[in-house]
């Protein structure tokens, strides 16, 4: 026999349907909300309600879904964001470690060079490193940062958009420079590039797309 729902768990659950995002911050944001829910029904029995009445009242003063949603997408939208900027974060990282000189078979002085890879090169280290800046403020307005107003408003279609554009780039110029290797190399620098670059940039650009469609919603 199926069990009747209550008017919390109606609620809680017209609410669940509402929402997308991270899955254990979402769980976190249910739980809380149950949580007030419980509070306040138990308010309204000791107020002489049936448990039901109680409940309906309850979520009558919770606030109608409408009003309530936007507030928890919000919620969620900065969690994506902290972990996309995150995600963006380690991938960029690990990239002096997978480049070092002479350390892998791949990061051997070439024998020949050209001058459009030898820009790509710089280009690539400093269009990294203004990502990486940009990471690191990411991650930090996630953090102590959501407390100001005019940053949690804007920060998630800010990081978003930030990521994906830094993500390409970098992602392009990494091709590029396997490119226009002129030394015996090449199938190896393309698997590089692909594995170490290409790969988990992709996967922090597909981060950086649900962060941008939680914070349009």
């Amino acid at each position: 026999m199926s069990s009747i729902s209550t008017p919390v768990d109606v609620y809680l659950a017209a609410l669940s349907r509402e929402l997308s995002g991270p899955r254990r911050r979402k769980a976190d944001l249910l739980a809380e909300a149950r949580d007030h829910l419980t509070d306040a029904t138990e308010a309204f029995e000791a107020g002489g309600l049936e448990r039901r009445d109680a409940e309906q009242e309850a979520v009558d003063d919770f606030g109608d879904l409408s009003e309530v949603a936007p507030g928890y997408r919000a919620e969620l939208a900065i969690t994506q964001s902290r972990r996309t900027a995150m995600m963006l974060l380690m991938a960029l990282l690990i990239q002096p470690i997978v480049w070092q000189g002479g350390a892998w078979i791949w990061t051997h002085e070439p024998t020949r060079t050209s001058a459009l890879n030898d820009f790509l090169q710089v280009l690539v280290r400093d269009i990294g490193g203004v990502v990486i800046a940009g990471a690191v403020l990411a991650v930090i307005g996630t953090g102590i940062g959501v407390r100001y107003p005019l940053v949690r408003e804007h920060l998630s279609r800010v990081t978003a958009i930030f990521t994906l554009a830094g993500s390409a780039l970098i992602a392009v110029i990494g091709v590029a420079m396997a490119s226009t290797s002129l030394d015996d190399r090449g199938l190896l620098a393309y698997a590089v590039v692909g594995t170490f670059v290409v790969l988990p940039l992709t996967f922090v650009s597909l981060q950086a797309k649900r962060c941008l469609r939680l914070a349009r919603a």
